[in-house]
């Protein structure tokens, strides 16, 4: 056989080998909510450099701030430097200084913080805050009282939220307050601005109904989730080992065409299980 032969030959067969070897390769399925969802972890108010290098490593989109009181100058440094941005912030002063309080300068106090925390949020880069609005209590703090209190008060900012660019996000808590998905929308309704939307925590409010109902009921008034996850026998736990169904969750994502970010609050054993984890069951 020639050369020229024997290489003609020889690529051809090559060519073939490959084709044969790409037919046998299973086909990559497209996750679904890839490119779309964004993956992030609850943080403080200080700079950590090796922890922000590594959750960039394992794939992580952003962090969650916790304000007022941020270190913004040295986060705002080192979130574009790793390129790892802080999505928002978590108001730290929403328990003790809750704007559903019957004293009306401990709601002044609670608000004025809230605007805070709004101003560090938007410093960093930031494109909300979550609020939890007040606690239902013995002490002159029905549910009907959070309700009009808390509401009063959200109203007060939502200037700044506009002229900030920053969404009030209501998590959905432990707290006594709202329940029940439709108690929740019909509140969320009742304020009635784009500035002021849902905070759903998947864990939490699994206790009180299916996660995935809470989806279906709250719809596009979702804003950002936090991902947890909660069970009968084991309370919160690792991510899938609640009672949280991680599928019908996914697929009452995609029906309302989510599109944002997800933040794990809570421990897994490590960031990098946790990442495994939030990517297997959110299909990121």
């Amino acid at each position: 056989m020639k050369r020229r032969d024997f290489c003609t030959t020889t690529t051809v067969a090559a060519i073939g080998l490959t084709a044969n070897q790409a037919k046998s390769q299973p086909e990559v399925r497209k996750r679904e909510f890839h490119d779309k969802v964004y993956k992030s972890v609850k943080w403080g108010g200080k700079v950590n450099m090796d922890r922000l290098r590594k959750l960039k490593d394992l794939g992580f989109d952003g962090i969650e701030g916790s304000a007022p009181g941020m270190d913004i100058e040295g986060l705002r440094k080192a979130c574009a430097e790793i390129d790892l941005p802080m999505h928002g912030v978590v108001y730290n002063k929403h328990w003790k200084m809750r704007l559903s309080s019957p004293d009306p300068e401990t709601r002044e106090i609670g608000r004025k913080g809230l605007e805070e925390a709004m101003r560090e949020s938007k410093a960093v880069g930031g494109s909300s805050v979550l609020l939890v609005p007040g606690r239902v209590s013995k002490n002159n703090e029905t549910h009907d009282q959070v309700w009009e209190r808390s509401i009063a008060e959200i109203r007060k900012v939502l200037p700044l939220a506009s002229h900030l660019g920053i969404h009030v996000l209501i998590e959905t808590v432990w707290n006594g307050f709202c329940y029940k998905p439709e108690q929740f929308r019909d509140y969320l309704d009742e304020i009635d601005s784009p500035w002021v939307g849902a905070y759903y925590d998947i864990g939490n409010m699994q206790k009180f109904a299916p996660s995935h109902e809470w989806i279906r009921i709250l719809g596009s008034r979702c804003v950002k989730f936090d991902v947890k996850d909660w069970g009968v026998k084991n309370g919160f736990c690792k991510l899938g080992e609640g009672d949280v169904d991680w599928k019908l969750v996914r697929k009452e994502m995609a029906r309302i065409d989510f599109s944002g970010w997800v933040t794990r609050e809570g421990g897994d054993g490590g960031d990098e299980v946790t990442a495994k984890l939030m990517d297997e069951l959110l299909d990121l």
